[in-house]
């Protein structure tokens, strides 16, 4: 399970670049496990140091500025997490501490996994996004309300209802599948009643 999503205030990172990829956001050569943790320091690998595979910070890259050390909200451009499907984008983004993304738009499947690890792609349009950031506020974004709200205005949000209900609760898939355990249990019962050839050999 993930830390429940409710409330989030943060000044937030802006990285307006439209098409920003998986490969970009952890390259494969930073990827070193199969596991969720470890992968902070790959995180934009390739903007935030200054040579390939070195760990010495690019000054002109917004995550070495210190103004945005603990900023919990990427600002993005249009869709944000495209290329490969690899997971290990969202599990680098949640492991350094991001819980939000704003964007205009988002690869499917990067959506799909930031809501199964615990982070909102909340979509916003470019007016919008451009105002946050010129502004340099924080901004708190309510998810019971779909809302995100600076000190000068407050836009909403679309999210489906199972994403929402994913991340109020910090639940996975598999966490989303068990809380349906006793209708699985009735309809399992009600299987072995009538093909019970089908369940030979099963525990009982």
């Amino acid at each position: 399970m993930a830390e429940p999503f409710t409330t989030l205030t943060s000044l937030p990172m802006p990285l307006i670049r439209d098409n920003i990829d998986t490969d970009q956001i952890i390259p494969s050569r930073e990827m070193k496990s199969t596991g969720k943790t470890g992968l902070t320091d790959g995180l934009f690998a390739g903007w935030r140091y200054t040579e390939i595979g070195g760990r010495t910070p690019e000054p002109a890259f917004v995550m070495n500025d210190p103004e945005f050390a603990d900023s919990n909200i990427i600002l993005g451009g249009k869709n944000f997490g495209c290329g490969s499907s690899r997971e290990h984008a969202v599990w680098a983004l949640a492991e350094f501490g991001f819980r939000a993304v704003i964007a205009p738009s988002f690869a499917p499947i990067f959506a799909g996994n930031c809501v199964r690890n615990g982070i909102l792609p909340a979509v916003l349009d470019e007016v919008a996004i451009a105002k946050i950031a010129k502004a340099g506020d924080p901004v708190k974004i309510n998810l019971a309300e779909q809302t995100i709200t600076n000190n000068h205005q407050s836009w909403t949000f679309p999210i489906d209802e199972e994403g929402k209900a994913m991340l109020l609760e910090g639940l996975d898939a598999i966490d989303l599948s068990l809380k349906m355990a006793a209708e699985i249990a009735t309809w399992q019962e009600a299987d072995r009643a009538s093909r019970p050839w089908i369940y030979l050999g099963a525990s009982q």
